[in-house]
């Protein structure tokens, strides 16, 4: 079964805002309000009937009663023929506003969504709204009134799906609908033909024993745009919203005066019956068999016998019903959203147990049952909302390393022949500090079997011609199970996905997607984005695919650490190709981490400007396609970027013109690729189709959409460090400009022998100590890997969730640093070769070295230090560092390790240093037309970095000085091929055009 975490407890934090979170006032209309009424329908009787009529006396016909001809235009214009021309405007304005009031009283008695909007008739139809709305209102409160009047015109049977269920509808649509009902509320009533006192005393009297005597609420009428909800009536009668769950319990399924059950608990009407539980309190409950005294006198009669009448339903379902209602009782039919159910033994959980093994292996000092994650971090503290943000962390990560590997390259190919690139720098302070929360909760294979999954179901699915099926949300449970919650049954999953617990979920075993491979298709829910979790499960809300706006209420401080987390994950996602994400009212200082998918608008006006234009379009591509979605377009022949969603996150309470004018872009959003996320402090967004907040205490509540998640936020302290390492990345642009000084320089003198000193550049090999025992030797080697290409300090829980991805015990981890600060040892003076920063940081002594330090230092020692000035010295510090270089980092490292090598720029850095070094080697050969020598020193700098275009081109160069125009022709020929479709670079193409003219030709002819 499927569970829910909501708490039936009255303590904690003040219930959650859905739908109208406080209790409403429930007042009468005054005599004010009839007096409105009748201003509405006298203003609209002048202007309908008045206009037309008062045109028509005074002025006629305005056109002419004649086929024009050219003698028109030579006759003279007259106050009379101005006039005409301002009557008929008058009779198209007149015409507009008809038209106006038409659409707009349609939609008030039809109550079917927002109405049409008439073409150039802004403020006419705004007017027009208006007086429909303020003469239907007197309507509305007569129903009221009248006994039995109490439906609201909400048709059960129309709206079966989930995602509008909870959608509020216009103020017009809804009093509308309520005089209709009215005819068929009566007559229900008539049909109550039981004898009250008969039924009070036939009413469960077990349970009155227990709680008291027997309690009715009757489901109010709505005021003004407000709706009656379980949620209120639980909030108002039972002290506490959550417990709206058992008035469900004690009504489900129950048979209602105007024949309806309920079966969702956000699907009521007014009218309807519900009894209470025993201890509910409030002057408009009806304690059986008194009448309530707030009811009518001559409708007494009348609701006693309805409440009569259904208290005998409960006789053949409540025994069992009150036995499990309330909180602890599994709900299924509640909520839209439900967690979907886990398989028990999952894989997952097999692989952390083998993961704990092979960590207890490591560890004789005994094991703890206190996962590292859970680790206190008073002095290994780090910012736990991007340590518990695993897909977040993992997409920022990546955006981080490819900024930092594009910066590398555009620094290297700016760079003067000889001179080096710039290296990034070290982050320091809470930059750092973000930066090993990233390093720490990063989950990219989760990543990468999201996107590998979703693809893989766009892919099966368009091989059988299946449309996609609308996703409103996807859940990432604890085993690595991924669960496709669908917005309607879409029939059996292509193999290997299962359907779930029920139609509407699509399951994938983390297995199954493992198998999975790259394809060539198009991201098919690229606004799938994180919540947060319930009951160890992570929930993705998919925006583009709600059908309607998404309001988000509580303080402003907690709305911005959502809505920062949303346009984060959102930018730098790995299951998206492209999007447009528009932000308005925060976020300008985000745009760093995606500049190409984050845009930043400074008012509603321009946002609502921009999506009608936008809307339009979409709408016009999607007709002039033959697409019904986008969902078809992805799965179809255009496929790929054409569809990108539109994702809006809107921090700034609109006014409630602006509200309804989102809400009327909204209306179609869901098909059109439109995502819609709005802030408010009320809690009270017009036309909000689903609504959430943010408490305090950091969960993320929707009661009537079933959720009350542990959020996931990204708090105003770390957007500042997340952005400045993002800002950092980029040398040119750092506070103190661009700096080429490596972090880390050893002594290359004969002085300075290290203790230790280990080959990393080619096969991995340690000098200076012993190898440790078989089964501790591969974790030892790795941690020390780590250490070395991190001179700066590594965290600890940095260290274990490299090691240990799956996750570590904090002893097994500490046990295995003290094992490596002993196999280091002490340096002569008794220091711990292994020791700690003021953070609290693991650093290595000086007496630790690498051959990528010693490879640093020789290329900077040979460019910035002594063989500046000496031709000699610097020919040999650049011949020797060339010699260090044996192949590509950790050339043998074993299989299924050192995944952490992922997230590093090493990558990068490394070709990039062991080119510029064949640079500098060349360009000091070619200073004495030593080019054989050039050409040598290309060569072996190819190995590590055959991609380089700098060293193609200086190799060009040197060919060309040998004199032998044979070597160019065939380096050019094989230059060419090389490139492929792609063609050559420009900076090459100039190059061989400038050495070797004819090399067209002669490329032409090798093709």
């Amino acid at each position: 079964m499927a569970r829910r975490t909501t708490s039936s407890s009255t303590g904690g934090s003040p219930g959650p805002r859905n739908r109208t979170p406080q209790p409403l006032p429930r007042r009468r209309r005054t005599f004010g309000d009839f007096v409105k009424a009748f201003g509405a329908f006298v203003a609209l009787l002048v202007l309908l009937v008045g206009v037309p009529g008062a045109l028509v006396v005074a002025v006629g016909w305005p056109l002419p009663h004649g086929a024009p001809s050219l003698d028109w235009l030579q006759q003279e214009i007259t106050v009379g023929t101005f006039i005409h021309v301002l009557t008929v405007i008058v009779w198209f304005a007149w015409a507009q506003f008809t038209a106006c009031v038409l659409v707009e009283m349609k939609a008030a008695l039809s109550g079917v969504g927002l109405p049409n909007r008439v073409p150039g008739a802004g403020a006419s139809q705004l007017l027009a709204r208006q007086l429909v709305a303020a003469l239907l209102l007197v309507g509305a409160a007569a129903a009221s009134f009248t006994p039995g009047l109490s439906q609201l015109g909400q048709s059960l049977e129309g709206n079966q799906h989930g995602s509008v269920a909870a959608a509020q509808q216009t103020p017009g649509g809804l009093f509308g609908q309520q005089e209709r009902a009215a005819t068929a509320a009566a007559a229900a009533v008539a049909e109550q033909a039981a004898d009250a006192s008969q039924a009070a005393a036939q009413a469960d009297s077990g349970t009155s024993a227990r709680h008291g005597d027997t309690k009715y609420y009757r489901i109010q009428p709505p005021e003004g745009r407000h709706h009656d909800s379980l949620w209120e009536v639980a909030q108002r009668h039972l002290g506490d919203g959550r417990r709206y769950k058992e008035i469900y319990e004690l009504n489900k399924d129950r048979t209602q005066p105007d024949g309806s059950r309920l079966s969702e608990a956000s699907l009521i009407r007014p009218g309807w019956i519900m009894e209470m539980p025993g201890d509910a309190h409030g002057g408009e409950l009806v304690e059986m068999p008194d009448g309530r005294p707030g009811i009518p006198e001559q409708a007494q009669p009348q609701i006693q016998r309805q409440i009569h009448d259904y208290a005998k339903t409960g006789d053949h379902q409540q025994a069992g019903g009150r036995q499990g209602s309330g909180a602890d009782r599994a709900d299924r039919d509640t909520a839209h959203f439900r967690v979907p159910q886990q398989r028990a033994g999952g894989d997952q959980g097999q692989e952390r147990e083998r993961a704990a093994d092979e960590a207890a292996t490591d560890s004789r000092d005994g094991q703890s049952s206190r996962p590292a994650a859970e680790e206190s971090g008073s002095a290994f503290g780090l910012p736990e909302a991007l340590v518990g943000a695993p897909l977040l962390a993992a997409g920022l990560l990546g955006a981080l390393g490819r900024r930092r590997r594009q910066a590398l390259w555009q620094s290297a190919l700016g760079a003067v022949r000889g001179h080096r690139g710039m290296e990034p720098p070290v982050p320091t302070g809470s930059a750092a500090d973000a930066q090993d929360a990233l390093l720490v909760g990063a989950d990219p294979d989760g990543v990468r079997l999201l996107d590998l999954s979703l693809r893989g179901l766009a892919a099966a699915l368009a091989a059988e011609s299946r449309p996609l099926p609308t996703v409103y949300a996807a859940w990432l449970g604890g085993n690595g199970d991924l669960h496709l919650q669908l917005a309607q049954p879409a029939g059996k999953p292509p193999t290997p996905w299962q359907l779930g617990q029920d139609q509407t979920f699509w399951m994938l075993a983390r297995a199954d997607a493992e198998r999975y491979e790259e394809t060539d298709t198009a991201a098919p829910y690229p606004g799938l984005v994180s919540l947060g979790t319930m009951d160890d499960s992570r929930l993705l809300l998919n925006l583009e695919a709600v059908p309607g706006i998404v309001s988000l209420s509580g303080s402003a401080t907690d709305r911005a650490g959502v809505f920062a987390s949303v346009a984060a994950e959102l930018a730098t996602n790995g299951w998206s190709d492209r999007m447009t994400i528009t932000l308005v009212g925060f976020g300008e200082d985000l745009t760093p981490l995606a500049p190409n998918r984050l845009r930043h608008l400074d008012d509603i006006e321009a946002l609502v400007e921009t999506m009608e234009a936008e809307t339009r379009q979409r709408r016009g591509a999607l007709g002039a396609a033959g697409h019904d979605s986008v969902l078809t377009g992805r799965t179809g022949p255009a496929q790929h970027t054409r569809w990108a969603p539109h994702l809006v996150l809107l921090a700034a309470e609109p006014s409630p013109v602006d509200a309804l004018r989102l809400a009327e872009l909204a209306a179609d959003a869901g098909r059109l690729g439109i995502g819609y996320l709005v802030g408010t402090e009320s809690g009270e967004l017009p036309g909000a189709a689903w609504e959430m907040e943010i408490t305090r205490e950091g969960k993320l509540l929707a009661p009537l959409l079933g959720l009350e998640l542990d959020a996931q936020t990204l708090p105003v302290a770390q957007q500042r460090a997340v952005v400045e390492l993002f800002v950092g990345a980029d040398p040119e642009g750092g506070p103190d400009g661009p700096t080429d000084t490596p972090p880390f320089l050893v002594d290359i003198s004969e002085q300075g022998r290290p203790a230790v000193y280990a080959r990393l550049v080619g096969p991995y090999e340690i000098i200076g100590l012993e190898t440790p025992e078989g089964e501790r030797s591969p974790l030892l080697h790795e941690a020390l890997a780590l250490l070395l290409l991190h001179r700066e300090g590594v965290h600890p829980r940095v260290l274990s969730s490299a090691l240990w991805p799956r996750g570590v015990t904090e002893d097994v981890r500490d046990a295995l640093v003290e094992r490596l600060r002993g196999w280091l040892g002490t340096d002569p003076d008794g220091t711990a070769r292994l020791g700690a920063d003021a953070t609290g940081r693991l650093t290595l002594a000086k007496s630790v070295v690498s051959d990528l330090d010693v490879l640093r230092s020789l290329y900077h020692e040979a460019t910035q230090g002594k063989g500046v000035n000496s031709r000699v010295v610097r020919g040999r510090l650049l011949t020797d560092a060339l010699v260090l270089v044996r192949g590509p980092l950790l050339a043998d490292r074993p299989e299924g390790r050192y995944g952490w090598l992922t997230h590093e720029i090493i990558d990068a850095q490394l070709p990039l240093l062991v080119a510029d070094i064949g640079l500098a080697l060349s360009a000091f050969h070619l200073e004495k037309d030593r080019a054989e020598k050039a050409i040598e020193a290309l060569n072996a700098s190819m190995n590590s970095a055959p991609a380089d275009e700098r060293l193609w081109n200086e190799l060009l160069r040197a060919t060309h000085a040998t004199g032998d125009e044979d070597k160019v022709k065939r380096l050019a020929a094989d230059l060419v091929a090389r490139s492929g479709a792609r063609g050559l670079p420009p900076r090459t193409e100039a190059l061989l055009d400038e050495l070797l003219p004819t090399w067209r030709s002669g490329a032409a002819a090798v093709s």
